[in-house]
């Protein structure tokens, strides 16, 4: 039990060791009330320089740089990374005391506040250190056996391709790939070549949200349906398009999704979430073992050991950012950002965009390959010579670079990058 005192006496520790932080929260603060006082649409709101001016104040990003990969990892706000560092410092006064028994409890109102922000019930929420992490828990927490097949699409992310491909070699299950148009504008297309694919032996399907190459959206609602009358388990990727698009759970009515919170949500690296339908949690093994009694707790799931209460526990400073500016005012500057180079480059009879510019099908991210360029060469010639940062995309399928700024990204930065982008179209890449 603890003492009335020694509660007030951490939390006075705290209040004492924050107040550093109390300028960068007022930074926090003066972008949510330009958003907050701000009486045009979502649409209306993109396109205002002024607003996003405040918000992109919140950040401490280095603006020698134009930082254009933000769908691998994205920075978070002073607020966040203060808050993470005070409740670090606080852990380490007396870890077994300060860290497990006053600031672990604590992890649950972050808990109860992501599956607010979902549209859950908090008790199907776990907190996990990334979207790996969460989808390898469904992965490999089915009973699969030898001849059992898993189907997904050949633009999953790579990660969970060498998952399937570990429980091929370790358990004899079968992966099932299918290429997809690119982009996808069909979703009719979509749904019947999952539809085409299943066979008596599919025991589980994986399908991303937004897919990580191209920042395309699938029709994930009408798959889980399709594969749900086949008693087909669903687990949905959301780790681009959980804090970009505007969604709660049951616009998927999916059982199982993963997503990572240190990239569109602005969260501490290493954070993410899990979120598991309350009845199918008995039946999915965790990654580490949890005794018998956790079987129908959420929480199992996040039997991995000690880890840092403070990465979770500043998650609540990015969802307060997150939630001040407004799921669909985000939404809408994402795709804002995306089309002021996109329609511009578009114009070009060599520009191929692998990216449906057509706001159903994509958001934020779009990849983009310059016909007669290597795309390799081009992405190394933006870093040398321009400090440009892009995703080198490199697939069976296709090659391109692929461009996802965030809200902290300006205007005179995508203006930058269009305005390289033309003179590479005009001239060619420099030999030198």
């Amino acid at each position: 039990m603890y003492s009335r005192r020694s509660f007030m006496g951490a939390m006075s520790w705290l209040t004492v060791s924050g107040t550093a932080a109390l300028l960068n929260a007022a930074g926090m603060r003066q972008a949510i009330e330009a958003v907050t006082h701000y009486h045009g649409t979502p649409t209306e709101t993109a396109s205002d320089e002024h607003l996003w001016f405040e918000i992109q104040k919140a950040f401490t990003v280095d603006r020698s740089l134009i930082n254009l990969n933000n769908g691998g990892v994205s920075p978070s706000p002073a607020v966040v990374q203060n808050a993470m560092k005070r409740y670090l410092d606080y852990s380490n006064t007396a870890p077994v005391y300060t860290m497990w028994r006053i600031l672990g409890p604590q992890k649950e109102t972050i808990r109860r506040r992501l599956a607010d922000q979902l549209g859950c019930d908090f008790e199907e929420i776990a907190i996990t250190r990334n979207a790996s992490e969460a989808l390898e828990i469904c992965q490999l927490g089915f009973d699969l056996e030898p001849g059992d097949e898993v189907l997904t699409t050949n633009q999953d992310y790579p990660r969970m391709i060498t998952t399937w491909e570990q429980l091929e070699r370790r358990k004899k299950v079968k992966l099932k790939m299918f290429p997809i148009p690119t982009p996808a504008e069909d979703p009719e297309k979509i749904i019947s070549l999952f539809r085409e694919n299943i066979t008596p032996r599919t025991r589980l399907i994986l399908i991303s949200h937004m897919i990580f190459l191209t920042g395309q959206i699938l029709p994930v609602k009408r798959i889980v349906a399709m594969a749900r009358k086949k008693n087909i388990p669903v687990i949905v990727d959301g780790a681009h398009s959980f804090a970009h698009i505007d969604f709660r759970i049951d616009d998927l009515d999916c059982d199982y999704f993963g997503t990572s919170l240190h990239k569109w949500l602005c969260a501490p690296h290493g954070t993410g979430l899990l979120y598991v339908r309350k009845d199918k949690i008995k039946d999915l093994w965790p990654l580490m073992p949890a005794p018998g009694k956790m079987d129908d707790d959420i929480r199992k799931f996040e039997e991995i050991g000690t880890h840092p209460a403070a990465n979770y526990l500043a998650i609540g400073e990015a969802l307060t950012l997150y939630q001040g500016i407004g799921a669909k005012r985000k939404e809408e500057r994402m795709r804002y950002l995306r089309d002021r180079w996109a329609l511009r480059l578009n114009q070009f009879d060599r520009v191929r965009l692998y990216t449906s510019l057509k706001p159903e099908f994509s958001c934020g991210i779009a990849t983009v390959r310059i016909d007669g360029i290597d795309s390799k060469a081009l992405s190394e010639y933006l870093w040398n010579n321009h400090k440009i940062i892009v995703a080198l995309i490199e697939h069976a399928d296709f090659e391109g670079v692929r461009i996802s700024p965030n809200i902290y990204t300006t205007l005179n930065e995508i203006d930058y990058f269009g305005n390289v982008m033309e003179q590479i179209l005009r001239n060619g890449l420099p030999k030198n």
